[in-house]
């Protein structure tokens, strides 16, 4: 055999390899935290779901609910400070509406596997403790995600509580009478494991996490169809599974931004309304105050949260608080728009 002949083999199997793909890089911008919670009572994976009460007479003294689904649910001070906690099995997701003065806070329960609840409660907001109205079925199954969505029309209350298996029970929330009344007026199915919810109030659109697949958008009224379109995808790029908490910007009667916990990469994903286009996403870290990573549940609240956050409070729930428990960290939703460079 020629000796040039393994050297010219050796050059055909280097011309026919598979090149190696160039990384894209990551350009998430990284917002610092400005503030965060005491963490969590119970190790492991606890801390899940936030939500934001707003006090419009005093917005530095608004509040922040927190869910540890071992153990109960928190209210923390803007300082992270915890000051009340309600002891409570297996709440997961929480959301919560200001009806007049009078703000009901809602949460799915996963006490029992089998059976749905919907947990209720009143927010003391003079003494920043939660006050227990009951637990109330939904439907069979395992309650993960919980929304809440106020019709316009006529302000009556609804709940969407997501299923671990991907459907969505809604329920009508009756807070007339002294006892509260929660039916369940349909249902949807998305195909597989789904949690993060949020509903416009605006809209009247409610949008869902299908965890591995993406998002989608149904009509929130129980009159509409149950079927949902799909809106944005898991794509391992601007979006990577586990797709979720979901929370809302709004702006003007359609606009603003839908944001995702985009758990796979640890960023925060952001959609233009109404069309639910990609606008870009970001990280948290950066400053005397550690970073997420993994966050299960986000909530954002607009307007005035005092000096540190003049035009909103973005709070998201941090997967790994070593060598603390999890907790939940504070962000300044101006500074996101002025890192992505948005308006």
């Amino acid at each position: 055999m020629s000796r040039a002949l393994p050297f010219m083999l050796l050059l055909s199997a280097c011309a026919t390899a598979t090149p190696v793909a160039t990384p894209i890089p990551d350009t998430a911008p990284t917002v610092a935290a400005s503030a965060e919670t005491d963490p969590v009572d119970t190790a492991a994976d606890a801390a899940d779901d936030p939500a934001i009460w707003r006090n419009p007479r005093d917005p530095a003294k608004s509040l922040v609910i927190g869910t540890d689904k071992q153990a109960g649910i928190h209210v923390y001070d803007l300082k992270g400070k915890r000051r009340s906690f309600t002891p409570a099995a297996r709440l997961n997701n929480v959301d919560l509406r200001d009806l007049n003065g009078r703000v009901i806070v809602a949460a799915s329960d996963r006490a029992d596997n089998a059976h749905g609840h919907v947990a209720l409660f009143t927010l003391d907001t003079a003494r920043a403790t939660l006050v227990p109205l009951g637990r109330y079925p939904s439907g069979e199954g395992e309650a993960y995600g919980m929304c809440l969505w106020q019709r316009a029309r006529d302000k009556a209350l609804f709940g969407f509580v997501v299923m671990k298996d991907g459907r969505i029970d809604q329920v009508a929330i009756d807070l007339t009478a002294a006892t509260p009344r929660v039916t369940t007026v349909r249902s949807m199915k998305l195909a597989t494991q789904s949690e993060g919810c949020v509903a416009d109030d605006r809209t009247g659109q409610l949008y869902v996490a299908e965890e591995d697949v993406g998002l989608w958008r149904f009509a929130a009224d129980p009159a509409a169809p149950t079927t949902g379109t799909k809106v944005a995808s898991v794509d391992g790029t601007t979006l990577v599974a586990d797709a979720e908490g979901l929370a809302l910007a709004p702006r003007g009667r359609n606009g603003g931004f839908l944001v995702v916990s985009s758990q796979g990469d640890s960023k925060y994903t952001l959609y233009r309304l109404p069309d639910v286009t990609f606008a870009g996403y970001f990280r948290i870290g950066g400053g005397t105050i550690d970073g997420t990573s993994e966050t299960d549940g986000i909530e954002l609240a607009l307007g005035d949260f005092g000096p540190d956050y003049p035009n909103g409070l973005f709070v998201a729930q941090d997967g790994d608080n070593a060598p603390d428990t999890q907790n939940f960290k504070y962000v300044s939703w101006a500074a996101v728009l002025k890192a992505l460079k948005l308006r």
